[in-house]
């Protein structure tokens, strides 16, 4: 049997993590500033992180909802206490795709004669039924998923958002605060603080998608947190157990648990909830969403000071930031990766996405300011 190739992949094969940096099968060393898509939240390989699932392992890696899992409790616990909402709910699932999935059944529940969903031009929010239906790429949606249910409208143009509104029979607004895919594009307070207003007003469950952008990423725990709204239910995934599997769903205490409506098999299980619980016992101690921001300014501002012509704009919050060139992506990621060995992302045709983990320090930012200028020094030479 063959896999079934849906990624173009670099030919480099990583075997080995630590920190902010991997190696591939020869031994090569590379910096991650990608950290696996924005899933290594606290380094590779930590030592508290190895620690803490090997011992839940020697005891119980798996058993099912249908008994108490105090582990579950504990990361409900501390995941509202760090993040300041102990007042929601918390349901545990397995990707981003599937807590999005879970959100907007929940605002379909709530509202249950509304079918339409309000979705932001060039959004991402995962490859599954509904999930994909929201995403604004057509070239990924089967179509067994086009049902029609949802509107895409400009970020941070407040005006078409109402008037969607104001016709009725929408159950949810889904946003990203700061765009991944859609090339760190950012809301601006004046325009969630609208939305979120225009929500309330019209009855609409109002979802903020920060599985990318949240869980410490952008400098806050969660990014919407810089634009003063309080969204009715969160997704968070990606970072939340730094490589296992796990996503979740922060509910608001205006939405009442009904037995049945929402099930997993694997999710918030034993295994997972050790991972989780150990990535919240390293942002606590190693002060990681304060390195996030800071180090993060730090990066953009020495991004900026780049003297190159193929840098248009850099953009972003925390460690989540977009370099936009005026050539393609791929001109100055390939050689970025193949040779100065260092890995990034990539949105668009024509933006570098960084992204990686939160322990970047302001030595290993400079490491990659001086990889990415002798890139680009390199492709202005070959030009003259």
């Amino acid at each position: 049997m063959k896999l079934f190739d849906v990624y173009p992949l670099f030919d480099v094969n990583i075997v080995k993590g630590k920190g902010c940096k991997v190696w591939d099968d020869k031994d090569q060393e590379y910096l991650d500033l990608y950290g696996g898509h924005a899933v290594i939240s606290i380094g590779h390989s930590h030592p508290h992180y190895i620690q803490k699932v090997n011992e839940q392992l020697q005891q119980l890696g798996f058993y099912s909802n249908s008994v108490i899992n105090k582990l579950q409790q504990q990361l409900a616990e501390r995941l509202g206490k760090i993040s300041g909402y102990e007042d929601y709910q918390l349901f545990l699932i397995n990707s981003g795709a599937e807590a999005n999935e879970n959100a907007l059944k929940l605002a379909s529940f709530k509202n249950p004669t509304a079918t339409r969903i309000l979705s932001c031009e060039h959004s991402f929010h995962g490859r599954t039924s509904l999930a994909v239906e929201v995403t604004n790429n057509p070239k990924i949606i089967a179509p067994l998923n086009d049902n029609h249910h949802v509107r895409f409208l400009p970020l941070n143009d407040i005006e078409p958002w109402v008037r969607e509104m104001s016709r009725g029979g929408v159950a949810a607004v889904i946003l990203e605060c700061i765009q991944g895919v859609g090339g760190i594009q950012m809301a601006t307070p004046k325009f969630a603080q609208d939305l979120a207003y225009a929500c309330k007003r019209f009855g609409v469950t109002l979802i903020c998608d920060e599985i990318q952008c949240g869980y410490g990423r952008s400098g806050k725990f969660f990014a919407h947190q810089w634009l003063g709204i309080k969204p009715d239910i969160i997704t968070v995934a990606k970072g939340i157990a730094n490589g296992f599997p796990m996503g979740g769903v922060l509910i608001s205490p205006e939405f009442k648990p009904v037995y049945g409506q929402l099930g997993t098999t694997f999710g918030g299980n034993h295994l997972a909830c050790a991972a989780a619980l150990a990535v919240l016992d390293v942002f606590e101690q190693e002060h990681l969403v304060e390195n996030a921001y800071e180090v993060g300014n730090y990066l953009m501002e020495q991004l900026k000071a780049i003297d190159s012509p193929h840098i248009k704009e850099v953009r972003g919050c925390g460690l989540m930031i977009g370099i936009e060139l005026d050539i393609p992506h791929k001109d100055v990621r390939q050689p970025l990766i193949y040779q100065e060995h260092c890995f990034t992302g990539c949105a668009g045709q024509n933006i570098l996405r960084l992204l990686p983990p939160l322990c970047l320090t302001k030595a290993e930012a400079d490491q990659f300011i001086e990889r990415l200028s002798v890139v680009l020094m390199r492709i202005t030479n070959s030009e003259k």
